[in-house]
């Protein structure tokens, strides 16, 4: 009897997981299904914000549309006109003025050639002279790399420098040896800091670029040292991944995964930092489009790498964005008191106070107190991430000078910049001015 009871458990425990298992590919939000949907609705939140964008056009955003399994191709198309006439403008007028150009220049050029774009079309002309967008880039990285000759550091920054690297090399030209043994060096010796703590933002471009690099084999200095490059910056890396998943931060995992995919790694290595960007999406953590832009293909898998090897071929064209409802901003009643403590370079502190209502952004908060005629002013520049203070009470923070206003809230340093933080409670928010 045990037998047949045991053999007959057996047999109705088979039925049951037979069902189960048949009820479950049935259903249309399995964990694919959901991640599909999550990656559907990134895709159209980068979208509607080509519609809403304030500034220049983002190549950063179009790069992420372009390496995404889903395209509306009619609004990627407007885009990459937008690019070719407001960013070639701009591009072009920094270089008139002998104005560092390198990150922006190389994001432009990998945007291009994710739309599968000939490169060689893209002109700029300085003192009468016309080149290709490719040769004036190459002309930037020899001025970074001989900046770092004299001055131990990039003319802009090493992020600035990987991305310029990256993009000379997915566009099948052969990388200036000098150029990557700066980079090599530059990891080698740890020289990716900002502020007090290194970048892990800038260990991933390195990573993506790098790795590049190697697969070109165009760098014929040292294999050895270029792979250990590499395994510091992985190892660098997986050591800043935190207990809920991401590496870094929340804005910087993305890139980081990215690196990661880019550079070979199991996918047990970075799947947790994946399901953290999803939990943080959900979250409504990603609110700034240049965060989605670099989450989009490393949730995809990708890395901007992977525009190496775009073809812009029999490409999904079947995105549509719904209507959205308006949004109706109810009146904010709650006010909240923000203390805003201002340290400038000499170490001097000043002290205000500004009652401003709850949920308000940290921009608007320093417009009421700009407002209320006490001694602070400011003024803010636009960038691919939005605004950011360049100015506070007339003291400047330039990258000339590698100076910036850091922000912290309660003393901890703020990873979104001054339009994406939200003011919920009363706190103090410190703007000092940094070196880096």
């Amino acid at each position: 009897m045990l037998i047949l009871f045991t053999s007959t458990s057996r047999m109705l425990s088979l039925i049951i997981i037979t069902g189960l298992l048949a009820l479950a590919s049935s259903r249309p939000y399995g964990t694919e299904a959901i991640n599909r949907e999550l990656l559907l609705s990134i895709n159209k939140d980068l979208l509607r914000s080509l519609e809403s964008q304030e500034g220049l056009p983002n190549p950063s955003v179009h790069l992420a549309l372009r390496l995404s399994n889903y395209h509306n191709l009619a609004k990627e198309g407007e885009h990459l006109n937008r690019l070719k006439n407001d960013l070639h403008t701009y591009i072009q007028s920094s270089l008139t003025n002998s104005q560092p150009v390198t990150g922006v220049l190389a994001l432009y050029g990998l945007a291009l050639k994710s739309s599968c774009y000939d490169l060689n079309t893209i002109t700029f002309t300085v003192n009468d002279k016309s080149e290709t967008l490719l040769t004036h880039l190459k002309k930037q990285m020899e001025q970074e790399k001989e900046h770092i000759a004299f001055s131990h550091r990039p003319l802009t920054n090493y992020y600035q420098y990987s991305l310029g690297v990256l993009a000379l090399c997915v566009s099948g030209i052969r990388v200036n040896n000098h150029v990557s043994h700066k980079l090599i060096k530059a990891v080698e010796h740890e020289h990716f800091q900002h502020g007090d703590a290194e970048s892990v933002d800038t260990y991933a471009m390195a990573g993506m670029a790098l790795q590049c690099v190697k697969d070109s084999g165009s760098y014929v200095n040292s294999a050895a040292e270029l792979d250990t490059a590499l395994s510091k910056i992985k190892q660098k890396l997986l050591a800043s991944r935190r207990i809920d998943g991401h590496i870094g931060n929340e804005f910087s995992t993305g890139l980081a995964v990215q690196a990661l995919v880019a550079m070979g790694s199991e996918v047990a290595e970075y799947a947790a930092s994946m399901e953290a960007m999803r939990t943080a999406f959900r979250s409504n953590i990603y609110r700034n489009p240049m965060a989605n832009s670099q989450m989009l293909p490393a949730l995809h898998m990708k890395s901007y790498l992977s525009v190496k090897s775009k073809e812009c071929l029999n490409e999904d064209d079947t995105l549509v964005l719904e209507p959205t409802d308006p949004v109706v901003v109810l009146p904010r009643e709650t006010k909240v008191k923000v203390m805003v403590e201002v340290v400038t370079s000499s170490g001097a502190t000043v002290l205000y106070s500004v009652d401003v209502p709850k949920g308000s952004s940290l921009l608007e908060a320093l417009e009421l107190l700009k407002e209320k005629n006490v001694g602070f002013t400011f003024e803010k520049e636009s960038s691919l991430w939005g605004p950011f203070l360049s100015a506070v009470n007339g003291e400047q923070a330039r990258q000339s000078d590698r100076r910036y206003w850091h922000l912290a809230s309660d003393d901890t340093a703020l990873t979104q910049g001054v339009n994406d933080f939200k003011i919920e409670g009363a706190q103090k928010i410190t703007i000092k001015n940094t070196i880096y």
